[in-house]
């Protein structure tokens, strides 16, 4: 389920995700998911929009490997500043996982 927070920061979705067992660092760990882009899901997504500029976005998201039970993160600004193959990966487990919640 996507959730837009006003009262929580990235820091917190992000400590909060860790608790919940999502420690590998996939902004940094990113080319299994290139390789095996089908094997991984958006489990949760947290968007926050700056208060006075859209362009502030920020988007942390919760990922998992349905094969191997591998769970991270990923932090992105707005998707539009992130190029290539990894945007269009990201942007294609978005579009997986909110026509999930729409089934």
């Amino acid at each position: 389920m996507e959730t837009k927070h006003n009262y929580e920061t990235a820091d917190v979705a992000l400590a909060k995700l860790q608790e919940m067992g999502y420690t590998v660092d996939f902004n940094v760990e990113f080319d299994e998911v290139l390789r095996d882009a089908d094997d991984y899901q958006i489990d949760h997504l947290y968007r926050y929009e700056g208060p006075s500029n859209p362009d502030d976005e920020s988007t942390v998201y919760g990922i998992s490997n349905q094969k191997t039970g591998k769970k991270g993160v990923f932090v992105a600004g707005n998707l539009s500043w992130i190029e290539g193959k990894k945007r269009d990966i990201i942007l294609n487990l978005e579009l997986k996982y909110k026509n999930k919640d729409n089934q």
